[in-house]
């Protein structure tokens, strides 16, 4: 997510074009229950998302994503809007919330009583399909996962947010049954940009669910799980041939607890858990972006 004002999305884009660095983003609309100084008419944001889609997607490793905040802060002229401004294009992508937490799901059916629910809202103004990421998904009823898999909409979780706002626990199983689920770190209620210890979290939120997160399953969830969700992986999440080589280099004794901890494990997935664990920023050694060194932490 950038912010409402579609500055933070070129300054954004210029620089990661600089970098050559594949990301994907767009100007959050809001014009409504928001403060007034990030409202944008109705309009005017949609008018601005299309610029930038003329100016940004597919420009190099730029994608733009049509980005309404959520349900609560767009008025279904601007969702309607939204949708059909998605409709119109076969590779951006979408990005919002859906259900979170329990108040919201109730102000949204405050706002919609005439929706058979929160994710309805978004299936009614357009906003489904395979390029569409919802983050959070938490509270969602059993009709709502079979809307998510007849559509190919994709799931979002943000573990370090849910546990910080107390929002409840993301049944990851459960969501996997129905559909692609991708691991994120929520840039607004995100407790830490580190994939690692999102990663760290995801796993907690699922044991006191009595579910199971093994190291493997994790690590493929933050590289190529989180490729497959966003349509990517044919161009990066591992090493296979002719992809993109954007990846880092870890160092798995990184820190004093991770040498004594790595020391005393006997396979693999013992030292991925402990990367999986107690792993963060600072295991980085090194950051490849499409194949140039942007960062080496022996260097600095």
């Amino acid at each position: 997510f950038s912010t409402s004002h579609p500055e933070s999305v070129n300054a954004f884009f210029t620089e990661s074009n600089r970098l050559n660095t594949r990301m994907i983003t767009g100007n959050v609309l809001m014009d409504q229950n928001a403060p007034d100084n990030l409202c944008v008419p109705t309009e005017q944001g949609i008018r601005d998302t299309q610029n930038i889609i003329d100016n940004w997607h597919d420009r190099g490793r730029q994608h733009v994503a049509i980005t309404p905040r959520f349900a609560i802060t767009s008025t279904p002229k601007q969702l309607r809007l939204a949708g059909e401004l998605y409709a119109s294009y076969d590779s951006v992508y979408l990005q919002t919330h859906l259900a979170e937490n329990r108040d919201e799901v109730a102000f949204v059916q405050q706002l919609y009583p005439n929706h058979k629910g929160y994710l309805d809202v978004y299936d009614d103004m357009g906003l489904l399909g395979r390029r569409t990421t919802l983050a959070h998904g938490i509270y969602l009823e059993t009709s709502e996962y079979e809307r998510l898999r007849a559509t190919g909409t994709q799931i979002s979780h943000c573990p370090t947010s849910n546990l910080f706002l107390g929002s409840g626990l993301f049944d990851l199983p459960k969501t996997l049954s129905y559909t692609g689920v991708s691991i994120a770190t929520d840039v607004g209620a995100g407790t830490s940009l580190s994939m690692l210890t999102t990663l760290s979290e995801a796993y907690k939120v699922q044991q006191l669910q009595s579910n199971q997160l093994s190291a493997h399953q994790g690590l493929y969830q933050i590289t190529l799980g989180n490729a497959q969700s966003l349509l990517l992986d044919n161009k990066i999440g591992n090493f296979m041939p002719n992809k993109e080589a954007d990846f880092v280099v870890i160092d798995m004794g990184a820190t004093a607890l991770m040498e004594r901890r790595m020391a005393q494990t006997k396979s693999l997935e013992e030292q991925l858990f402990v990367l999986m664990m107690l792993g963060d920023d600072r295991v980085i050694e090194q950051t490849i972006i499409a194949g140039v060194s942007r960062y080496c932490k022996t260097t600095l």
